[in-house]
């Protein structure tokens, strides 16, 4: 029993410790009054990009960490100085706030110059689609085999008639008298001696066996002679396996979603060239050009970036409208800010013309800014903590980004889930294709021979 209770005992001692080791710990934020900078502040400019919930953030911190705050007006939300005009990290750099409640992506070259709180927000960089409309599916009857395999099932074809019909050509000349002796004659008769009229047998054309074996169509051996029926039995259990290989294949492809999304991850965008990459400019660009150097994935990302002149985008709406239903452009950034650019356009046009890629690229982790070495960093960080043990970061998603539930952002087709739709006539395009063509072609020979017979 002691080894049971054992580790219970130092989990209890842990957990006493850790909680008396919080409430002693010195909170220099106790009583201070700081500057904070939060760029969707009402008073600031409207436009302004930055945390949707760092208002309810702050007020958390402040109630949990006994401290009182104003807000700094800004006109930008650019973090780093520009050509333009300076950046948000110069208000802390000037010692004109303490706290910098954004959302920016911890950087080896940022960090040397201002301090980062814990990360308070998780989240992966996904691409953003057009919706793609339906069509016709046409290519489904072909689609279960690739091309080689249909060029060798044609050259089986006519290799398996070729031998059967050289099979069937000797055995006659060797007969001697043009009949297999196992087969029934097709008429009978005496001759002028009296003796058995040899007559030859009505045997099948070789080709009628071999593709109505392919069609699941049958027959009886055209020969009752070893040599061909060794070939035809072969053949039987070739076309089997060809039917049954194509039969099963068929019907995945015809119940196969036909409006196929633009790319599935990353690497359709290197692999394609017609497709065009946006990016919102001091956004995601920023973690592709730290990490240049690191995989050939990057500089294939940047190179992508720098083929298409219109890439780069000031704010997000310059890119969104871009991306029509027919275009070949992949907008790229943060879930949230991908699920905010959804919901907007709904709003506006009732419809959901967008979506998110069905594959994630990366991670990343959001954090708050302090000037370098403040003496708030760890404070704020164990709030920050607080915070995510309590569940509220995700809750308040709920709040301030409800995603209406017919636009959601997931592919069309993981929306039907385990609902059975019935097949539309654009899923059985390529069967009436097909049919069509054959009863052009036997119109066709119907009229020819009607031309021939008359003249």
């Amino acid at each position: 029993m002691s080894y049971l209770v054992l580790p219970f005992f130092l989990l209890f001692i842990w957990f006493t410790i850790s909680i008396r080791d919080s409430y002693s710990t010195p909170n220099p934020l106790n009583g201070q009054h700081l500057r904070v900078i939060w760029t969707r502040w009402s008073g600031n400019p409207k436009g302004l990009l930055g945390p949707l919930k760092g208002g309810v953030i702050l007020e958390f911190l402040a109630t949990r960490l006994n401290f009182t705050y104003e807000m700094v007006r800004v006109t930008g939300y650019r973090a780093e100085p520009s050509e333009n005009g300076p950046g948000l990290f110069n208000y802390l750099w000037d010692q004109q706030c303490e706290l910098l409640v954004n959302d920016l992506i911890p950087t080896f070259q940022r960090n040397k110059v201002v301090d980062f709180t814990l990360p308070w927000a998780y989240d992966h960089i996904k691409f953003l689609i057009p919706v793609t409309d339906d069509s016709a599916n046409i290519n489904a009857v072909v689609k279960p085999f690739q091309w080689p395999i249909w060029l060798g099932v044609g050259i089986s074809i006519v290799c398996v008639i070729a031998v059967l019909d050289l099979i069937q050509r000797y055995l006659e000349s060797a007969s001697g008298t043009g009949f297999e002796p196992n087969n029934k004659p097709q008429t009978g008769g005496l001759t002028n001696d009296g003796q058995l009229r040899g007559t030859k047998t009505k045997t099948e054309k070789p080709y009628l066996y071999v593709v109505g074996n392919l069609v699941s169509q049958g027959g009886a051996c055209p020969s009752k002679r070893l040599p061909y029926r060794l070939v035809a039995g072969v053949w039987c259990l070739a076309a089997f396996i060809f039917v049954q290989a194509y039969t099963s294949t068929l019907f995945t492809y015809v119940v196969t979603p036909i409006n196929h999304p633009l790319i599935n991850s990353v690497y359709d965008i290197i692999n394609n060239n017609d497709i065009n990459l946006l990016v919102k400019e001091e956004g995601i660009e920023n973690i592709l050009r730290s990490a240049i150097n690191e995989t050939g994935l990057y500089r294939a990302l940047r190179a992508k970036l720098d083929s298409f002149p219109n890439s780069r985008c000031k704010v997000v709406s310059d890119c969104i409208s871009l991306m029509t239903p027919k275009s070949r452009n992949v907008y790229v950034d943060a879930i949230i800010y991908l699920k905010d650019a959804i919901r907007s356009d709904y709003r506006k046009t009732g419809k959901c013309n967008f979506e998110l890629a069905k594959e994630e690229f990366i991670g990343i982790m959001t954090s708050f800014t302090l000037p370098k070495n403040s003496p708030y960093t760890q404070t704020i960080s164990r709030g920050i903590l607080d915070l995510h043990q309590i569940g509220l970061v995700d809750y308040w998603d709920t709040w301030f980004r409800p995603m209406p539930p017919q636009c959601d952002g997931k592919p069309k087709n993981s929306e039907k889930g385990n609902k059975l739709a019935p097949l539309s006539l654009n899923n059985l395009t390529g069967a009436f294709i097909v049919l069509l063509v054959g009863l052009s072609l036997s119109l066709l020979t119907f009229l020819c021979e009607n031309i021939h017979f008359r003249k």
